[in-house]
């Protein structure tokens, strides 16, 4: 869970150099260092733990303007009345090659949900390397899951009462961003970790792992489970009242389990039934559907999480209301890493030497998007350390506009936090292959 909280960004380590991998960098970064260890130690303090780079245009903020005509498509893509995600099973009811992807299933898990546009509907394409089925821990990055879940049972029983809201003396907007971030932003003091447990600890485990069920995706999937937490410490508001901030709703008597245990649907991390994989299993298809939903939630009303509103995804996409007056945008805009940029920069101008920035400003006019949520740790339980990214990403004027949801795992052997840059690596390396195969133009 970004090694405890990182305690933060500042964290020095030293690279043990087990692995050797050739390192996915966009060909503007300065040489990197010649010795593994060195390179892999620049990799991970400048792309994985690197503060995002951002749009030049952050004017137009709003999801449902969005439009991906995504004309170089020539696959089926199916719209969600098509699908009907009503009813059980759909996945296989879905517009899917589930081996799309030449990715080896040993070099990690990748899953990108790919959109069309059909007229006034959205159609959907599932595109994976064959691990779309696969369990594993999401670490931090199952953190959105527990936001829009919180926000959503906050919703439930006082529908003017969301994300546009203080809890006590902490703003929203400020917390999730600091979730996202792992640093101070605004009123939030960048314990990602205890925040994030606290949001749990609203919504309750029970809730959480339901919507994974029948409460909303019917995933039909019951190893799939949302009964653990981030950290023993819990975020601790200055009082239990929620306030909205543009109206006047209030609740007094907002709740939650002070202690992760006291929640009756608490699971230990290796309970009976857990298996190795944890309290908090997961899959990508699981996570890229979720957060797939958020994204499409105004767009597409056959879809949407119970109880969410659009101005609770702009909260967790953008962090707007926030309170940092340093900061013109919060929210998953502000999730670290530049994994996903870089790729995306090397795939669509493989032999333009600039900054991925400058690239993705030029070719969508300032105007692309891309909301993150990256977690990583080493597993004792598994012998291995672990990296898992959870984005969403759009490229207007590109294709007449492209847009997608992805989630990603990747592994390599052994416990520690010396093999972090190793899984960086090889995850930007997935990346940059998928998203070259993805955008190509004669992609099929």
């Amino acid at each position: 869970m970004i090694l405890a909280n990182l305690k933060k960004a500042g964290l020095k380590l030293t690279w043990l150099g087990t692995v050797t991998l050739v390192a996915c960098q966009s060909p503007s970064q300065q040489e990197l260092p010649k010795t593994p260890e060195d390179q892999q130690s620049q990799f991970y303090q400048q792309v994985m733990l690197a503060a995002p780079v951002l749009p030049a245009d952050l004017t137009n903020m709003v999801m449902q303007n969005h439009y991906v005509a995504n004309r170089i498509a020539r696959a089926k893509y199916k719209t969600a009345s098509e699908v009907d995600y009503s009813k059980i099973h759909w996945q296989q009811r879905v517009a899917a090659d589930w081996q799309y992807f030449d990715i080896p299933t040993a070099q990690g898990k990748l899953l990108i949900i790919d959109y069309q546009q059909q007229g006034d509907q959205l159609a959907y394409r599932y595109l994976a390397n064959g691990t779309q089925d696969d369990l594993y821990e999401p670490w931090s990055s199952s953190k959105i899951q527990a936001f829009s879940g919180a926000i959503a049972k906050v919703r439930e029983t006082n529908p003017e009462l969301g994300a546009h809201a203080t809890i006590g003396t902490s703003n929203v907007a400020d917390l999730i961003t600091s979730i996202n971030s792992y640093a101070p932003f605004g009123s939030a003091d960048g314990n990602s970790n205890a925040i994030a447990s606290y949001f749990i600890n609203v919504a309750g485990r029970e809730y959480l792992s339901n919507l994974f069920a029948d409460n909303w995706l019917k995933l039909n999937d019951s190893r799939i489970m949302f009964k653990g937490a981030y950290a023993a410490d819990i975020f601790t508001p200055s009082t239990s009242r929620w306030q909205s901030t543009n109206s006047d709703a209030v609740a007094s008597d907002i709740t939650y389990f002070t202690v992760n245990s006291h929640d009756p649907a608490y699971l230990g991390y290796r309970c009976t039934g857990c298996g190795l994989t944890g309290n908090k299993a997961m899959t990508t298809l699981a996570q890229a559907e979720w957060l797939k939903r958020l994204a499409s939630h105004t767009r597409e009303p056959l879809t949407q999480q119970p109880f969410i509103q659009a101005q609770d995804i702009d909260v967790l996409f953008n962090g707007t209301g926030h309170t940092d007056k340093t900061a013109v945008v919060g929210g998953m805009m502000q999730g670290i890493s530049q994994m996903i940029t870089q790729s995306l920069a090397q795939a669509l101008a493989p032999n333009d030497p600039r900054p991925a920035k400058q690239i993705l400003d030029e070719l969508t006019q300032g105007q692309w998007r891309v909301w993150q949520k990256i977690g990583w740790g080493p597993s004792e339980t598994r012998s291995a350390t672990e990296t898992v990214m959870l984005a969403h990403v759009y490229l207007p004027f590109i294709q007449g506009g492209r847009e997608f949801t992805l989630a990603a795992q990747n592994s390599v052997p052994g416990a520690s936090e010396a093999n972090l840059a190793a899984t960086g690596l090889q995850m930007q390396a997935n990346f940059t292959r998928a998203f070259t195969q993805l955008l190509m133009p004669q992609d099929q």
